[in-house]
């Protein structure tokens, strides 16, 4: 898929003359930020609200790729917990980035096996960028764990993924909050999670966090713009967490279920197809 289109879209009901209303989520990217992804979908779950579209970049993409193929939030959390760095990367200094992604590849194998998006129960999109060329890739086709941490691959850290020809990296750049997938499907109703429009930024200490900094500053913005095309937005508290300490995992699944259960009746009206 090239350019950002989707190719092979899935029909979609609920307005437009399904029985029942497709709701599509979107998870933003963030880092360890991003595990707040796992409590909202853990009180999803707890809800009963059946998502039927998903679309993730970056960890967003990671943490939609398990559960579109059937892990619940409770699995994905215990998946998680107990992660710890040198379990996920390694060392791999190149002319392109300095850690491989191949670990955490394996680990997507380890609990998906040779998944293919299309595969998935629930419709995918998965989103990265060219780094070649500048353009958007909307992924819902091919092998996930590769698509996966392509999407994930930030540039001048990790290594960047090949993939069908093209040189990819965290998605992020272009879409952090991937909201066109979604629309491009049609789906009926909208909800996203966004881990950078919470957070807050500190004095950077060195050239490496400066950098960092800027380019968090930029999605961030740029987030405040996607959000208007959704339905409901769930934008945690993350005042104080760091996108880097895996230590606040489990402290950073709880602000997420709190901030889901604070609009869940907005939620359960959307699933339903209300206006």
């Amino acid at each position: 898929m090239r350019g950002g289109s989707l190719e092979g879209a899935p029909a979609v009901g609920g307005a437009r003359g399904a029985p029942s209303p497709t709701l599509g989520l979107a998870l933003s990217g963030g880092a360890v930020l991003g595990s707040v992804h796992i409590g909202v979908l853990k009180a999803l779950d707890e809800a009963g609200v059946r998502v039927t579209h998903l679309a993730g970049t970056s960890m967003g993409a990671l943490i939609s790729s398990l559960y579109a193929f059937g892990l619940s939030g409770a699995d994905i959390e215990g998946i998680v917990g107990d992660l710890h760095w040198p379990d996920l990367t390694r060392l791999a200094p190149s002319k392109l980035g300095f850690l491989s992604q191949d670990k955490l590849q394996g680990a997507l194998r380890a609990h998906l096996g040779n998944a293919r998006l299309e595969d998935a129960p629930r419709p995918l999109a998965l989103v990265a960028l060219d780094i070649s060329t500048g353009e958007k890739v909307v992924m819902t086709r091919g092998d996930l764990a590769t698509a996966a941490t392509a999407s994930a691959s930030f540039p001048g850290i990790f290594v960047p993924v090949e993939r069908e020809g093209r040189l990819l990296v965290d998605g992020g750049l272009l879409e952090n909050l991937p909201l066109t997938p979604l629309r491009e499907w049609g789906v009926d109703r909208i909800v996203a999670v966004d881990a950078y429009l919470g957070m807050t930024f500190h004095r950077p200490g060195n050239i490496l966090e400066l950098l960092t900094n800027a380019v968090r500053m930029i999605l961030a913005n740029s987030a405040r713009t996607e959000v208007r095309e959704c339905d409901t937005l769930i934008a945690p508290d993350l005042h104080g967490f760091s996108p880097t300490q895996l230590k606040d995992i489990p402290l950073l699944v709880e602000v997420g279920y709190k901030a889901a259960r604070e609009k869940m009746d907005e939620i359960l009206g959307a699933a339903a197809g209300a206006p």
